[in-house]
Order: C-alpha cells, then structure tokens, then sequence
C-alpha cells in the first residue's frame, strides 16, 4: 500500500426486500424505510435505506480492501444524504471506493467515498486497515 492508492471500487445493490430484511436484523421498523406514503408525507423522496445499512454496506468495501474482517481497525463516518430506494426489482446502486491517505507499518488510513446516483451519501469517511499478514 502506498499513499493516494486507489482502490478497486466495490458497488451494492439495495432493493426494498433487502431494506426489510435488514429491519427485521435490526428490529428498526421505522417507517420511512417501508412506507412510501409516511416518507413523503414527512419531506423525504421516498422510502429511503437505512443509515447503518448503508454505513454497512462501506464496512463491507473495506473488508474486501482489508482481505478479512478483522483487518478493520476503525470506521468513522457521518450520514450526509438519503438513500432513495425505488419500489421496483432494481432497486439503486451504492458504489464505494477508497483512497490510500497514510501508511504506517501496521496499519493503512483509508478516506472513504460512498455515492448514490452519484450524490454522496457518507461524509467525513474514513478508516484503518491492518496490513495484510501472510
């Protein structure tokens, strides 16, 4: 690793049946991320992900980029924007990439960039890997 590396670029898609299964994993059924009428009618664009969802989504990005779970030392990020997600089989895309910031001899910083319909969606990402020990 290297400082200013980018890293591959790693997309997910979410889908309205991927938003209740994650209600049930978290028991949070609030309901702007199920009922469309409720997320309109309080301002928002529609039923929407769920913020740690998304935030997951990112800590999934960097296990790939860390090789295995536990090479994530530390995730810190904000909740920027919503993430829309249509009532149709396609749902949206959530496209994570990193860059390499600093590189010690444990460890790598890594700033974090989580996009929806090119919005981001996460700011102030970032986080440490360990090495890759092998």
């Amino acid at each position: 690793m290297e400082a200013g590396q980018q890293l591959p670029t790693q997309t997910y898609r979410v889908t309205r049946a991927d938003l209740v299964r994650y209600a049930g994993a978290s028991g949070d059924f609030n309901p702007i991320h199920w009922s469309e009428r409720f997320a309109t009618k309080v301002g928002l664009p529609g039923v929407i992900a769920h913020g740690m969802f998304t935030m997951a989504l990112a800590g999934r990005a960097l296990t790939t980029w860390a090789g295995a779970p536990d090479g994530v030392v530390n995730v810190e990020v904000r909740f920027t924007r919503p993430v829309p997600v249509p009532d149709d089989d396609t749902g949206t895309e959530i496209e994570v990439s990193g860059v390499v910031e600093q590189v010690t001899d444990e460890s790598f910083g890594v700033s974090i960039t989580a996009t929806c319909d090119g919005q981001k969606v996460l700011g102030r990402a970032h986080a440490i890997l360990r090495h890759r020990r092998g």
